[in-house]
């Protein structure tokens, strides 16, 4: 009997592991859009950094 419970125990934390590993690959929605978001900022400071250059450059350029 006390073999029986340990392996009907053993199963279930097994199962429960399978299930919640198996749950952390599906992406949802909302980790889409946030992966999306990331990407939007990150390319905009990108953007502002080339434009912030620019600006030193022609500051630069009008000091000469």
């Amino acid at each position: 009997m006390r073999k029986f419970v340990q392996s009907v125990i053993t199963a279930v934390i097994m199962f429960a592991l399978i299930i919640g590993l198996s749950g952390c690959k599906k992406e949802g929605p909302m980790e889409r859009a946030g992966k999306k978001v990331d990407q939007t900022v990150e390319k905009a400071g990108e953007q502002i950094e080339k434009a912030g250059e620019s600006v030193k450059d022609a500051v630069k350029d009008a000091k000469k």
